[in-house]
């Protein structure tokens, strides 16, 4: 069972989530460097980073789950809840994620500001999967960090609309770290938080919000092959080089640089709205927990004193049986014939 906890501890629990949050991806980027040195290859350091740093944020975040709320468990923890609906939450995630990035680009290819290449060779082919893969785990990663264990503590703490805000204002300012950021594409990676935190508050779970990510990016990166907040390390079999202006492209960052996207994202917040209406009646109710003084009202008085009066009254009836052996002559009489005697 969860404990209640604190206001303050739940702020406290929240900060420490952040900094782990900071401390696991420097870890997990230098690890990865140090062994892709070793083996040297390259092309293996995408995929290293995410993984470890999904693993460094699940254990972190439920020891302190634990600490502060005696919840030990890794899906309880981090907002992965195993349920009938997850695959289709999931699905639903990438068909919002995939149609908006149709939206976004789509401008892009009708003014001509794209200009593909494609290099079919076997290696190519093979830095695809392992593309996937880093997008995959990147991805969960990612809403395991912003909208998991710290969005919770600070909803707990602030109430959702504040900490929806306060926490996109955090993911952008991460990911404005990122190559060739914009002050831009820091106002529209904000839309992009609150969009993805709309899909946790819709399901209470990081399904859904995990396959838009996913969709968004992996399309972005594999099919069109244009940078993924900057970074292009996931393009291989399609490179795509982009002469429009920023606006419209989001230049070297890529599309989440560009201001047609923050439209994109808000047309999406509206489906994703009216698509999760199932999931938000079934997972986000409160429970109904019974409490308060017992409802059971007593009869009134008079009524009980008439109940009390018919119960003595049906007690004192004499039931009267009929004279011993007249069913038996009467038997008797019915068997003569009509007329004898």
């Amino acid at each position: 069972m969860q404990l209640r906890v604190p206001r303050s501890l739940e702020v406290a629990l929240f900060a420490a989530g952040v900094l782990w949050l900071i401390a696991a991806r420097t870890v997990a980027v230098s690890a990865a460097e140090g062994i892709a040195d070793r083996l040297s290859w390259d092309v293996v350091q995408p995929l290293l980073a995410e993984a470890f740093f999904l693993f460094l944020l699940l254990v972190g975040y439920t020891v302190l789950s634990w600490i502060g709320m005696r919840q030990g468990s890794v899906r309880a923890a981090n907002a992965l809840p195993r349920r009938a609906t997850a695959t289709r939450e999931w699905a639903v995630g990438a068909a919002i994620g995939w149609a908006a990035l149709l939206m976004a680009v789509l401008p892009m290819i009708l003014a001509g500001a794209l200009a593909p290449e494609f290099s079919w060779t076997a290696r190519a082919w093979g830095t695809v999967l392992l593309s996937l893969a880093a997008i995959g785990i990147g991805t969960l990663a990612s809403e395991v960090a912003f909208r998991g264990f710290v969005f919770r503590r600070l909803i707990e703490a602030i109430g959702p609309t504040a900490a929806t805000l306060l926490l996109a204002g955090i993911y952008a300012l991460l990911e404005s770290l990122q190559p060739n950021a914009t002050g831009m594409s820091f106002l529209i990676t904000v839309v992009a938080g609150v969009l993805f935190s709309l899909a946790y508050l819709r399901t209470h779970a990081l399904w859904l919000g995990w396959g838009m990510h996913f969709a968004w990016a992996a399309a972005m990166a594999i099919l069109f092959g244009l940078p993924v907040s900057g970074v292009a390390v996931y393009s291989s079999v399609v490179q795509t080089d982009v002469n429009g202006p920023v606006w419209l492209t989001g230049g070297a960052y890529g599309p989440e640089g560009a201001l047609l996207t923050a439209l994109v994202f808000v047309l999406a917040m509206i489906a994703l709205y009216r698509a999760t209406r199932e999931y938000a009646w079934s997972y986000t109710q409160p429970v109904i927990i019974a409490a308060g003084y017992p409802m059971e009202a007593q009869p009134p008085a008079a009524h009980a004193a008439m109940e009390e009066a018919a119960a003595a009254k049906t007690a004192t009836l004499v039931q009267i049986a009929p004279a011993q052996g007249g069913s038996e002559t009467a038997a008797e009489d019915s068997s003569k014939p009509l007329g004898s005697a």
